[in-house]
């Protein structure tokens, strides 16, 4: 059914649609109506505010326009939204630099935590939301410069359709996938999504396989109640490249582009996992709803690698570290919210208040390798194609033939943790053209780690209790306009991202805090077009034990500053736009101040740009590029990462109503460049020119 959509909800449909024909806007049509709480909407904000009224940056990509642009991974929108950019993650995780944040364990999906690490899939999911700034009122610890959730696309009631794509790249991989509805009567729904991805790619040695399987089946248990329950397997395995050393120069030695450094054998990054979700929704009346949802993960994950610790350019004499990492890990979540729309004389209200429960259960080792030549984890070998290395078995630089393994236990840790959480906001209308929103978050954060090392045999215990508020004025000159600022806070525990941490002093200080404050524009044009604009200040305080006295702390400030806006939508019925651009900037800071150095991986400009065009009914085209200035691989700012623009496009051609061929190519004029990093030694190669040839059918 078609409705004719408030002024409100156009800037989510035009991010979430940019690029689709006519023809699939039909078939994907949204329909919104009026103020009213749906029940069949989950985002990350967690209530249904118009994204013109959220006093926040953020960016919005669907599933379509996933599928249009040939997108396979996390990094690949990254590469085209504002304010963000990528970080290696040592070649077996997603790693994702928000507005010169790096995090690993930011990432949701459907709200909850999803922060192990590794690369995510994308074949389940309905749509992608970025959201920029801390995030602690929503999502608790962590978020401290931004979020990334995934919506999974869940089943639908009285459907019954069938989605399947399958593609193939000049590298030789290749995939399938496949999106099966089918409704149970009046009351049920089941839906099954599943993948197969053979990875290829231009380095030597690099494979891998992923697969994914995800049914999911929705129950309407009376006619304001649904359950939505899912499972999902996940089954990944790779080849980790860490990428080419740097030079005398401090950057990316070109002339070694074709070397991996590491051992074919003893690369490689392996995840099963078990995922439950269950949602339950209902509908108390048109204005006070009530979710609660339970998540539970299963993973075992292990990865192995080799890679470049130092390089000498004037004897071309490259060191080579090691170790091979395990986890196993168990996330159970449950969470609740309430949302209500209530008026308080002329005053209307949106009150969200919600609880939290994480019970962590993390097991984690690490073994470095010892080499028979230097009795360490580190070997010297001359930097030729192939490095002389193979299946623990080489010769080094000096000719000696040596063997290896893993047997110097570096790390052995078991990790408790328990998390309790409980937060409330208002979103107030004071008026038509003010809004204000006001909100606090409570977590208490208790984590035991036992260091099982024979040689330590010690264990360690922290709480840490914090309060996160939120605050935000929104100012509406008219109904499609309105200019906020906000103010957020957010902390992470010392324990840091993946708990392992509180050996030394870490145990006795407090978390990092950060303070976020950012002023907008949002604009809601004609036709879907929309823009948003953004200043903000992101300062964190570290809390140090002092350098001469350790029974004081130094507590030190740093702070980020930037700008970024984006315009999406459509210029015409044909003809759609995607445009980024964000400049950030920051410091360093000691004890003692200001350093002059800049945090490694933020680059001062990035621009992105992507557009199509449908020329007529069957035949489209689209090209984009991505644009990331100069950048620091390291804090002591002696290594570099060129900057760099790369061209990407993509034609479209509709065989009929149900089937679509497009080819999407990357790298379209064969740059190169290198896109990002994890160390000094540890610069990715960007691949070449590249294309993906896919057909998507719907029947």
């Amino acid at each position: 059914m078609k409705t004719k959509l408030p002024t409100i909800a156009l800037a989510m449909l035009a991010a979430a649609s940019a690029g689709a024909s006519a023809e699939d806007s039909k078939i994907e049509e949204i329909t919104v109506v009026g103020q009213y709480l749906s029940v069949n909407e989950i985002n990350a904000v967690k209530t249904p505010t118009p994204i013109l009224d959220v006093p926040q940056s953020l960016t919005l990509i669907s599933a379509e326009e996933i599928s249009r642009r040939g997108i396979s991974s996390i990094g690949q929108i990254i590469d085209y939204t504002p304010g963000v950019n990528t970080s290696q993650g040592e070649g077996h995780r997603d790693a994702v630099v928000f507005r010169g944040v790096r995090s690993t364990a930011d990432f949701y999906q459907d709200g909850n935590r999803d922060d192990v690490q590794y690369y995510r899939s994308l074949y389940n999911v309905e749509k992608v939301e970025i959201l920029r700034g801390p995030n602690a009122l929503l999502f608790g610890r962590g978020g401290t410069g931004g979020i990334l959730n995934r919506v999974s696309k869940k089943a639908v009631s009285g459907q019954q359709f069938t989605v399947f794509e399958t593609s193939a790249n000049s590298f030789g991989g290749y995939s399938g996938q496949i999106d099966w509805n089918f409704s149970g009567g009046d009351s049920s729904a089941y839906r099954i999504n599943a993948m197969y991805e053979s990875l290829e790619n231009h380095r030597d040695f690099y494979d891998g396989d992923r697969i994914g399987f995800n049914p999911t089946a929705q129950f309407q248990l009376g006619e304001n109640t649904k359950l939505d329950l899912s499972y999902e397997y996940v089954d990944h395995e790779r080849f980790i490249d860490r990428g080419i050393p740097t030079g005398a120069d401090g950057r990316p030695v070109a002339e070694l582009d074709d070397i991996v450094f590491g051992d074919p054998k003893n690369n490689f990054h392996e995840l099963e996992a078990n995922v439950f979700r269950a949602m339950l929704e209902h509908q108390f009346s048109d204005n006070l709803k009530a979710n609660v949802s339970a998540f539970y993960g299963d993973y075992e994950k292990v990865y192995s690698n080799f890679y470049a610790s130092g390089y000498d350019e004037t004897t071309n004499v490259v060191e080579l570290d090691g170790y091979i990492d395990e986890t196993e890990r168990d996330n159970l979540i449950l969470s609740a919210t309430l949302v209500g729309e209530f008026q308080t004389g002329s005053v209307n209200h949106t009150l969200l208040f919600g609880g939290e429960s994480i019970t962590t259960s993390s097991d984690q080792f690490r073994i470095n390798p010892v080499f028979s030549t230097t009795m360490d984890d580190r070997e010297t070998f001359n930097a030729t194609d192939p490095l002389s290395f193979r299946g623990f078995a080489g010769v080094n630089a000096a000719g000696v033939p040596f063997t290896t393994g893993f047997t110097d236990l570096n790390d052995d840790t078991r990790v408790d943790l328990d998390v309790y959480s409980f937060f409330i906001q208002d979103e107030i209308e004071l008026s038509e053209n003010f809004l204000l929103v006001l909100g606090a978050r409570f977590d208490s954060f208790d984590i035991d780690v036992f260091n099982a090392d024979p040689g330590v045999l010690e264990e360690r215990s922290r709480k840490d209790e914090e309060v996160s508020p939120r605050g935000g004025i929104i100012y509406k000159p008219q109904e499609n306009i309105s200019l906020y600022y906000s103010y957020s806070e957010s902390f992470l525990p010392r324990s840091g991202e993946q708990y392992a941490n509180i050996n030394g002093s870490n145990d006795q200080l407090d978390p990092n805090t950060f303070e976020n404050q950012e002023v907008g524009l949002k604009w809601d044009f004609l036709r879907g077009l929309s823009l948003t604009a953004a200043y903000f200040e992101n300062e964190q305080s570290s809390p140090q034990v002092a350098d001469n006295d350790p029974s004081t702390l130094d507590v030190i400030d740093s702070e980020t500053t930037g700008y970024e806006f984006q315009l999406v939508g459509s210029l015409t019925p044909d003809w759609s736009v995607a445009l980024n651009y964000s400049n950030l900037d920051g410091e360093i800071v000691s004890r003692t101040g200001g350093t002059g150095l800049t945090p490694r991986e933020l680059p001062e400009d990035t621009a992105s740009i992507w557009t199509t065009y449908q020329v007529n009914e069957t035949f489209g085209f689209g090209v984009g590029a991505t644009y990331q200035g100069e950048s620091y691989i390291n804090n002591s700012n002696s290594a570099e990462l060129p900057s760099y623009t790369r061209v990407d496009a993509a034609v479209y051609y509709d065989v009929s109503d149900s089937f679509r061929l497009q080819l999407n190519v990357e790298n379209l004029f064969d740059e190169e460049y290198y896109p990002n990093s994890h160390s000094t030694h540890q610069a990715t190669v960007g691949a070449p020119l590249n294309a993906r040839l896919t057909l998507v059918g719907r029947f």
